[in-house]
Order: C-alpha cells, then structure tokens, then sequence
C-alpha cells in the first residue's frame, strides 16, 4: 500500500513532521481530549469490544448516538472530506 499524499510530505520535511507532532502532543494531553477518549474507551467495554480483537470500534452516528462498526470503516470515514461522512 502506497503512502498518502501527507505521510510523503511529512517523510520529505522533517521540521514540519517534528511541528505537528509537538502540536499533537499537546492537543491530545487537554482535559477535554483525555475525556472524550476516556468516553469511547467507556463505550467500548461496555459494549465488550475493547480489547478483544474483533475488529469493531464504537462510531458515532448523524443523531449522536454511538454504534459498532468496524474499525477499517469508522476510521477511513471520520475526518475526511467536508461534508460530515457519520453513519
């Protein structure tokens, strides 16, 4: 498989790579951040995903609810485009 267009940017300009991570390290350390996480790891294990290897995530849904689905289409989807892609 083939590397996206920003693993090639990112691969090609080191300081750049070594900003963005500097600035996910702090996003991802807020309290906001750590609480949602813990939300959907909650989510997980209670639905008896977590952990167990078979493959399923918890994805949010149009309405704001949280269903299983596979982690390859859940995370594809999410995070891509403009239009809001929520099952």
């Amino acid at each position: 498989m083939g590397k996206s267009k920003s693993a090639k940017y990112y691969a090609a300009n080191p300081d750049a790579r070594e900003k963005k991570n500097a600035y996910n390290k702090e996003y991802h350390s807020t309290d906001k951040r750590k609480s949602y996480r813990a939300g959907l790891n909650r989510a997980n294990r209670k639905a008896g995903t977590y952990g167990n290897g078979d493959g399923k995530d918890m994805s949010h849904t149009k309405s704001g609810k949280l269903v299983k689905e596979s982690q390859s289409a859940n995370r594809s989807r999410n995070g891509h485009g403009k239009k809001s892609r929520l099952k």
